[in-house]
């Protein structure tokens, strides 16, 4: 029998991260895992990603048609990125003592088809990467900029969220790898702002200031942005959409402001997409899952370059806590949180 951690009432409002209450988002169970079929691993949880979008699989009346991956329905455990060690192996692609990057669950051993399987784990460098720098995180800001972005040596971007996981990386991918000339993020704090700066920000405001657009427009003059990155949604990207050049693009990568509470998503400025042709794409990383070997080993040669810092990540680690895995639910809930952590919020379990 192994621990995992099921959903016991999909939430309609913030989650109640308390266990054995009536309406308590999630709960602990005891489960036999099952008898491995051909494909099929046995493997042990190492790492946990955390990121905004659990929040919505777990939403209460999902429609399943418009998302990307189906939803977690009431009783079934909490689906995750992560890295796993191979137990047990019925694959010809995976061997025992192999470390892969999956598709997981809130569990401490679990059976999976080796089609989970993203990558194998290369040892010689460090884990945290595969689920931050050359994980999803790195390469979703890698490809937002590329393929939807489009972004040029000396243009200027405005990144939301920009002390987070994928907002981190973009900043220092536009300004190191893709040669913007003018980079300026977003963030909740001032030493969140400062840490972006040393990314390469030629400017970072605290969203939480009362003045922080007028900063912004003081900043940017005339010139405006030729690309919003968009991380969040709400106030911010109807704030973007009156400061965006005509014929700008705006990427949609996040809506976390409204993943607590839609009523924040409004959007007051849609007029500008048409009156300034503006072209507003959302994208998923899986999109360009064919160029991730190429996209990750242009990754790690900018990091052993120093163009890009490996160090914005944050490693949770609850392996030699008091029961670490009832703290699972608490370490993923500080993203949408003033606890939360610059950079890519990683759960350690081993």
């Amino acid at each position: 029998m192994v621990s995992q951690i099921i959903l016991e009432n999909p939430p309609t409002g913030p989650v109640n991260l308390a266990w054995g209450q009536q309406d308590s988002t999630f709960k602990m169970v005891e489960a036999e895992l099952p008898a491995l079929k051909d494909g099929d691993l046995k493997v042990k949880v190492l790492y946990l990603s955390n990121d905004p979008t659990q929040r919505i699989w777990i939403n209460a009346g999902q429609d399943p048609r418009r998302l990307y991956m189906p939803p977690v329905f009431k009783g079934e455990p909490i689906r995750t990125l992560g890295l796993a060690e191979v137990l047990e192996s019925k694959s010809d692609k995976y061997a025992k003592g192999d470390v892969v990057s999956a598709v997981l669950h809130w569990a401490e051993e679990l059976v999976i088809p080796d089609t989970n399987v993203s990558t194998i784990v290369d040892k010689s460098l460090p884990y945290e990467w595969y689920l931050s720098a050359i994980g999803l995180t790195g390469l979703t800001a890698y490809f937002g900029l590329e393929k939807i972005g489009l972004l040029k040596e000396g243009q200027t971007i405005l990144i939301s969220a920009a002390s987070g996981a994928t907002g981190s990386m973009a900043v220092q991918l536009a300004k190191h790898y893709f040669k913007a000339s003018k980079v300026v993020g977003i963030a909740g704090s001032e030493e969140k702002c400062k840490w972006v700066e040393s990314l390469g920000a030629d400017l970072c405001v605290n969203y939480r200031d009362a003045d922080y657009q007028q900063q912004l427009d003081k900043f940017i003059g005339d010139d405006l942005f030729d690309v919003y990155f968009d991380n969040v949604g709400g106030d911010i990207l109807n704030y973007a959409l009156k400061r965006v050049k005509r014929y700008g693009r705006i990427i949609v990568c996040g809506s976390i402001a409204g993943y607590n509470d839609k009523s924040k998503l409004v959007i007051d400025a849609g007029v500008e997409i048409f009156s300034n042709r503006l072209t507003v794409q959302g994208f998923l990383v899986f999109d360009y899952s064919s160029e991730f070997p190429e996209a990750s080993k242009n990754i790690v040669a900018a990091i052993k370059d120093g163009k890009i810092s490996s160090d914005g990540v944050h490693v949770e680690d609850l392996s030699n806590s008091d029961k670490p895995f009832e703290k699972v639910p608490q370490t993923w809930h500080k993203l949408f949180t003033d606890d939360k952590p610059r950079g890519k919020l990683i759960t350690k379990l081993v």
